[in-house]
């Protein structure tokens, strides 16, 4: 069963000439997915959306399934059955070429950052457009846009190396934000950070989801990431800055849902507030951190 998109953003036409509420294509959907490596299943039949501006959490713990599914949006590997769609294009058989035009499409936050060391900060964001032959003016428009997205401006002719790990993500995040992608994909984006670094890259996501109406995937195994995302929307003051708003304990974002793998199936599927509220066993001690 496919969940509902809501939303609707256009009109068509009934039988009788009517016009009647057309809801606007997923951005990212799974039709009956199934992938096995030998004899291990790793997806089986899985379907979800995601929806224009939605953040999808997809949770589950080692070996559950989390990250392939990323591999599968970006096309790395392909399922053994079943389709998917990216912006409502069937990606599944598309070749190396149609799928590095998928793939400017959309931006990829690594669990490390995936910087270049022998590269500045300038030029690891400016990587993308420099290959593409972007005029140089342009280039250094662009990356310092994104490096003020992420407030890292200040540190735009330093290295790596002179970074921590939370600045690393952050220019991470800036580089796959290059060319405004209207899907991010992060990869476990705070693991090994430490909870105020966290709730940083967790509030980048807010600002791209509420700010930029970016799509994204989440996939996480901290439950912090979820309480933080599901819980504070952002909005832009009158001076123009983005100001973090807590929604309250008992309010869940319409814009944030959770996706929770187990032994290759959906396990769970709804909001944040529903998955803390939930009984089952696995979900328990998932929440629990055993």
């Amino acid at each position: 069963m496919f969940e509902d998109i809501t939303v609707s953003n256009g009109s068509g036409m009934n039988g009788n000439g009517a016009r009647v509420p057309v809801a606007p294509r997923p951005a990212i959907e799974f039709r009956n997915v199934d992938l096995a490596f030998d004899d291990q299943v790793i997806l089986s039949d899985v379907s979800f959306c995601v929806g224009r501006g939605e953040t999808r959490f997809v949770l589950g713990g080692s070996g559950t399934g989390k990250s392939t599914v990323i591999k599968l949006i970006l096309g790395l590997i392909k399922p053994d059955a079943g389709k998917i769609f990216v912006e409502g294009e069937d990606i599944t058989e598309f070749d190396d070429v149609e799928l590095m035009r998928i793939r400017k499409k959309i931006g990829m936050v690594f669990q490390e950052g995936a910087l270049f060391d022998s590269l500045s900060v300038y030029e690891n964001v400016a990587y993308r457009l420099h290959e593409a032959g972007v005029d140089e003016d342009e280039v250094e428009h662009e990356v310092r846009r994104m490096l003020q997205f992420v407030d890292l401006e200040d540190a735009i002719d330093k290295m790596p190396i002179e970074l921590s790990g939370g600045m690393r993500r952050r220019v991470g995040i800036a580089r796959a934000l290059v060319g405004d992608p209207n899907i991010v994909l992060f990869d476990e984006p705070t693991a090994g950070l430490d909870p105020p670094t966290a709730r940083t890259i967790c509030e980048l996501a807010i600002k791209l989801r509420d700010i930029e109406d970016v799509s994204s995937i989440f996939v996480t195994h901290e439950m912090n990431n979820l309480d933080y995302i599901s819980s504070e929307y952002a909005v832009i003051d009158r001076e123009g800055k983005v100001q973090y708003e807590f929604a309250g304990e008992t309010y869940c974002l319409l814009n944030t849902k959770v996706m929770m793998l187990l032994k290759g199936d959906i396990w769970f599927t709804g909001r944040g507030e529903e998955l803390k509220a939930s009984q089952d066993n696995y979900i328990r001690k998932f929440i629990n951190g055993k």
